[in-house]
């Protein structure tokens, strides 16, 4: 499977996964512009997907936790909390 498609999966699951969950997602189709910036934040915290599924859902389970939105930038997913900037990737 090429790389292209594989973040294709990945994004894709990602939103099914919010609209099960039903956590807030903001994307391109409702900004006009986005920058998400690291310098404010103590702790950056990567999640790497590479198949697993769980690591998705992990994620994704912060956001409910903490009753925040999810940012989605291209093919990266972030989760602004306090001081804390998480962050999931597709590897």
């Amino acid at each position: 499977m090429s790389i292209i498609a594989k973040k294709e999966l990945f994004i894709k699951r990602v939103y099914e996964i919010v609209n099960e969950l039903k956590i807030p997602l903001i994307d391109e189709r409702v900004y006009h512009k986005v920058k998400v910036s690291s310098s404010g934040s103590s702790c950056i915290v990567y999640f790497r997907f590479e198949e697993d599924e769980s690591v998705i859902r992990g994620f994704l389970g912060l956001a409910e936790y903490f009753h925040s939105v999810v940012i989605k930038k291209k093919d990266e997913f972030y989760i602004p909390h306090s001081r804390t900037l998480f962050i999931l990737e597709a590897k």
